[in-house]
């Protein structure tokens, strides 16, 4: 996905947002070109255009293939910047953006929030696997008793877990896929929430967590983390760790390394579309990982540690990102790393925003 912005420094969340979806019409038509193209101006280059924002206005334009979106606070700006397509490209204007990417939007202007569905493309699977009305649904992605081996963000872990044996599935793991698609019969309206907020100031968060050997075959941990913006999660992860940690400690430092190399990215995302905001924060509930992160003294139960995952020691000496403690019971990111408890995953899933829309 290729994304293109034109922005202006601005508290973005706090304004009422408009956007409307546009399509390029025989858009693979203009695909030959004959000139170097260059996707970040040349240093010094300064564009000479006749879009000039006013002032306290902005612009985000999400591209794909022949598919735009276009958002902005003041409905001229939305005009005038289709105006300005509509020079070089013969444009279809398709109305108040409802569905990008397979994603159904809804909105509710006046509260300030928006929902992200994806309730036509769940049916389309259902349907393509056999999962009707006649099917019970469940309230969890993966239950306790799918132990996986290959002998034998909600759906992020048990997608994870599955994904391993893609090159040699057998019955059980068959059946852990269909529980999967009997979880997704039940949520089928639940979607990612975003809440309009008085201030964007230290809007953005990051969670992280480990399963310290979760893995039945190679006893490997698993790395989560989420980071959450406008009160819902835009960035999140459930992946096998590519070493075995000798300890939990070790297990929640990967992890930490991993959330920290994240929240490097999000914060020059969040700089490059203008969003003011504080040093990002990632919560971990392992103490001992976290003194860890401080402690520049190798001995001989970290000498060993690859050396890739200490750069997060230089993150936190320089105050980049800044890493606390959290309760395990209040952190998001622990339906990324296991298999919970429905009254524990369920809280999490409120933690995130992940709901239904009401």
């Amino acid at each position: 996905m290729e994304l293109s912005m034109y922005v202006t420094r601005q508290n973005w969340w706090s304004k009422a947002l408009l956007s409307v979806k546009l399509d390029v019409k025989t858009a693979f038509l203009h695909g030959d070109l004959q000139e170097e193209i260059y996707m970040n101006q040349p240093p010094g280059y300064e564009a000479q255009s006749d879009l000039k924002l006013a002032t306290g206005e902005f612009i985000y334009l999400l591209l794909y293939v022949d598919d735009m979106l276009i958002a902005a606070s003041s409905q001229l700006e939305i005009y005038r910047m289709k105006r300005q397509f509509s020079k070089q490209f013969e444009m279809k204007e398709l109305g108040e953006a409802r569905k990008i990417l397979g994603m159904e939007i809804c909105r509710d202007k006046e509260a300030g929030k928006v929902w992200l569905t994806q309730r036509a493309y769940i049916e389309k699977v259902l349907k393509r696997f056999g999962i009707d009305d006649t099917t019970k649904a469940v309230t969890l992605p993966l239950a306790a008793h799918f132990q996986l081996s290959a002998n034998l963000l909600d759906i992020a872990q048990a997608i994870g877990v599955v994904s391993r044996f893609m090159h040699d599935p057998d019955q059980g793991h068959w059946q852990a896929i269909k529980w999967i698609l009997r979880y997704l019969k039940g949520t089928i309206d639940v979607g990612l929430v975003y809440e309009r907020q008085q201030s964007s100031v230290g809007l953005c968060m990051g969670y992280t967590d480990s399963d310290y050997a979760g893995d039945i075959d190679r006893r490997r941990s698993t790395t989560g983390y989420l980071f959450t913006l406008a009160g819902g999660p835009v960035s999140w992860r459930s992946t096998l760790q590519s070493t075995v940690a000798l300890s939990t400690t070790e297990a929640e430092y990967m992890a930490v390394t991993e959330a920290m190399k994240e929240a490097i990215w999000m914060q020059g995302l969040l700089d490059d579309l203008g969003v003011e905001h504080m040093t990002l924060t990632v919560f971990c509930d392992s103490q001992s990982a976290i003194f860890l992160t401080t402690n520049p003294v190798h001995h001989a139960r970290t000498k060993h540690i690859d050396v890739r995952y200490h750069f997060v020691r230089d993150m936190i000496e320089t105050g980049e990102v800044l890493l606390k403690k959290i309760d395990t019971k209040e952190n998001h990111a622990d339906m990324l790393t296991k298999v919970l408890s429905v009254q524990k995953f369920t809280y999490c899933k409120e933690l995130m925003n992940v709901r239904a829309q009401r």
